[in-house]
């Protein structure tokens, strides 16, 4: 039997835009700072607009999720998946 090493960590990381909560789940390499990263990208797409809230380690279930790409999208985001209108 072949041993894999995990090479990444997934992550919750929720933040605020204009004021509204957003999620987003990342996985980052293991050993970097998924809160450094994730402000500096806040503040590189967002500027002041946006503001880190909180970042956890993902539960075993949010992690089955991201790795299976069955994750819930945000309809109202223009990349989510939401019911096309007519």
């Amino acid at each position: 039997m072949a041993t894999f090493y995990k090479t990444s960590t997934v992550w919750v990381l929720d933040f605020t835009y204009e004021g509204r909560p957003r999620r987003w789940v990342k996985a980052f390499p293991t050993g970097e700072n998924p809160r450094a990263a994730f402000e500096a990208q806040i503040a590189e797409l967002y500027g002041r607009r946006g503001q880190v809230v909180d970042v956890r380690l993902a539960t075993a279930d949010e992690e089955t999720q991201f790795l299976r790409g069955t994750l819930p999208k945000n309809v109202l985001c223009p990349t989510g998946r939401g019911t096309p209108r007519v």
